[in-house]
């Protein structure tokens, strides 16, 4: 879904345009401004097409992609998250399992991360946080407004485990409270309960 590669200067990257993209979400793929795109490309308006080509410039370094700390968007890039991304996982993290153990935590961001690798999600993370889809947001802290609270320092450090790779849920695209009573959640496959959370595939 998303293949970069190296052109021949070996700082930058082509990107093939698809559709649902717009130059500031492909910007943050690659960890550049929408306005540095517009101008490696000669770009008058941020119209953009599928099939277009489009130079991203210094993504890359060196002889080949930078691997940090962990996949932010889908497909066959590493990038390092921005503060704003660890900010903002943590700051959910906080609202949603604020009086949860610490595993508890790591599982919502793991949550999250997995979402964005999913295809029947979107691509970064403040786009699965931020959802809202026939009417319906994914998080219900964004709905109440808790998202906006500022983040617990355990809940920054679950954020940066589950940007690394940390998932004790085994893969989980939802979580939800052991009390709810929903046949829909609990039909799904559960992949583990930690506290008073259930996280199922």
């Amino acid at each position: 879904l998303f293949i970069p590669e190296n052109n021949s200067g070996g700082s930058s990257a082509s990107y093939t345009v698809r559709a649902g993209d717009y130059l500031d979400l492909i910007g943050r793929k690659f960890g550049v401004s929408y306005q540095e795109i517009m101008k490696a490309n000669g770009l008058n308006d941020t119209g953009i097409y599928p099939g277009m080509v489009l130079a991203i410039p210094g993504s890359f370094t060196g002889a080949g992609v930078q691997r940090p700390m962990a996949q932010v968007s889908r497909g066959g890039i590493f990038q390092r998250p921005s503060a704003a991304d660890v900010d903002l996982l943590a700051r959910l993290i906080t609202a949603e399992a604020d009086g949860e153990p610490y595993a508890g935590k790591v599982a919502v961001g793991a949550v999250v991360m997995n979402r964005v690798d999913s295809p029947d999600f979107p691509d970064s993370i403040a786009e699965v946080i931020y959802q809202y889809d026939n009417g319906i947001y994914q998080f219900e802290p964004v709905m109440n407004g808790w998202i906006n609270r500022p983040a617990s320092a355990q809940s920054i450090q679950a954020a940066k485990d589950a940007l690394s790779g940390k998932d004790p849920t085994n893969g989980a695209l939802y979580f939800f409270a052991t009390r709810v009573d929903s046949k829909w959640l609990w039909s799904r496959p559960l992949s583990t309960i930690i506290g008073n959370a259930a996280f199922v595939c």
